[in-house]
């Protein structure tokens, strides 16, 4: 596949597409603004266009975000291709899809594999029997049999089933007895977001921009030995709403199940983070101070960093003691904008 070149995303800009894209993002350098494509916003000279991949690498370079096209505010919203693909997959979720099905829905599949790639890291094809898959692990994990397993996942041949299991889950379906880590994506106005939960809990919640994600998802494989795929829970559904509670000022405090995966020492900072009241701030030794060990302000501000369940593990209200932001994983275009709305969103 030919890479965009910067002349290649200008001419991109310069068609002009009616509708808003988040394939990449447009510093303009004359006006230190940034617009997604498709921002009906006057075209810019190419000399002074600087292009970005996401909407926080326009951010981190000191862009303001366009009050026309709101890069920052949309960011990460999934795309109609997407919603209608994904709809359809839950429908059916054992139904193997072609390519001459998909272009009958009126869907070019390289752009469905395009999409599902950017978003989720996953082809269509991919994304779909990783969906398949996830189903049958957890009917096993029921105690359902293999060729149960099997055939309610749309897979005729056993052989077949066998391999594509044991290479996501690295064991034989006849081997495992516990059901594997779903994860979801969800937009905010702060960008995506993903989710990794079970039935039970959740244990993953993080800005897809946050660097270093994948070892997160490395340590929850070699802590729990549980694999992570597409999918959705009870879980997923609950902390989803919470969000959209959370992000229109209504929600202070999260009520779903948390597991955190951390050492005892980050464990209880974790706790005292839990602790600091909605629409409020400290700073980072105090909270070692509440962590139980005054001295160990650099191991505190660690564990900050290793959080990973943000905004319901708020680090984000960890501030440096002269009043500054201090650091944050997810940007601190992020945890200023976190601040502010707890601040204006407190309860009188």
């Amino acid at each position: 596949m030919k890479v965009m070149t910067e002349d290649d995303r200008y001419a991109v800009l310069k068609s002009r597409p009616k509708i808003f894209s988040d394939e990449f993002f447009v510093g303009v350098k004359s006006t230190g603004i940034f617009c997604r494509i498709g921002c009906p916003a006057r075209l810019p000279k190419r000399e002074n266009c600087v292009f970005y991949d996401t909407a926080e690498q326009a951010l981190s370079a000191g862009f303001r975000a366009c009050k026309r096209c709101h890069p920052s505010s949309h960011a990460g919203e999934a795309s109609g291709t997407i919603k209608k693909l994904i709809a359809l997959i839950e429908n059916a979720p054992d139904k193997r899809w072609t390519e001459t099905e998909i272009k009958a829905l009126g869907i070019d599949p390289s752009t469905a594999r395009r999409q599902f790639k950017k978003r989720f890291g996953l082809t269509f094809t991919q994304y779909v029997r990783a969906r398949r898959l996830g189903a049958a692990a957890r009917d096993l994990a029921k105690g359902d049999s293999v060729i149960d397993a099997q055939l309610n996942a749309g897979y005729e041949s056993a052989s077949g089933f066998r391999k594509a299991f044991a290479n996501t889950f690295g064991t034989a379906p006849a081997n495992t007895n516990q059901t594997p880590f779903f994860i979801e994506w969800m937009s905010t106005p702060l960008g995506p977001l993903f989710t990794v939960c079970d039935d039970t809990h959740l244990y993953m919640l993080e800005f897809t921009t946050r660097k270093n994600i994948e070892r997160g998802f490395e340590k929850l494989r070699k802590v729990h030995k549980r694999a992570v795929i597409p999918g959705r829970t009870a879980i997923t559904d609950q902390i989803e709403m919470e969000l959209k509670a959370y992000f229109s000022g209504v929600l202070t405090e999260f009520k779903t199940p948390l597991s955190p995966t951390g050492t005892t020492f980050q464990n209880q900072v974790w706790k005292a983070l839990q602790n600091i009241p909605y629409g409020e701030s400290c700073a980072y030794s105090d909270l070692a101070i509440a962590a139980g060990n005054e001295k160990a302000v650099r191991a505190v501000a660690s564990s900050n960093a290793n959080n990973g369940l943000a905004l319901i593990i708020p680090c984000h209200r960890v501030i440096a003691k002269d009043g500054s932001l201090g650091g944050y994983a997810g940007g601190l275009e992020k945890k200023k904008w976190l601040l502010d709305h707890e601040r204006s969103n407190k309860p009188q």
